[in-house]
């Protein structure tokens, strides 16, 4: 059987060695000085925003609007009550851990059952 040993490390020159870091520019030089207009045509592509544009003779959809915003607010009130059920239940437990870790033997709350 192998007996096991602690690895020591003896401290060289090189773990305190700093390395000098040159800072890269935003855009390369030579991307720029091939071909300047196909920059200009991708900023072109990227900020067309034509396709989220709607057309003036096709009438507004009120119907789906409402009831979209009438989802996300249902969708909110819900978060916001399971938010507020988890807080409370939360702190309820830490109350009784509490009571219990202090060594009390009436932490519980017992209700009485209807026979």
């Amino acid at each position: 059987m192998k007996t096991q040993r602690p690895i020591i490390s003896v401290p060289s020159d090189d773990e305190h060695r700093v390395l000098p870091f040159r800072p890269r520019s935003q855009v390369p030089v030579t991307a720029v000085r091939r071909n300047p207009n196909e920059m200009i045509r991708k900023l072109d592509v990227a900020n067309d925003l034509s396709r989220f544009e709607r057309n003036p003779e096709e009438p507004d959809d009120f119907r789906h609007r409402m009831l979209a915003n009438v989802a996300a607010f249902a969708f909110t009130v819900a978060l916001l009550a399971i938010g507020i059920w988890l807080a409370m239940s939360i702190a309820h437990l830490r109350r009784t851990q509490d009571c219990v870790l202090m060594g009390r033997h009436d932490c519980v709350q017992i209700t009485p059952g209807q026979t």
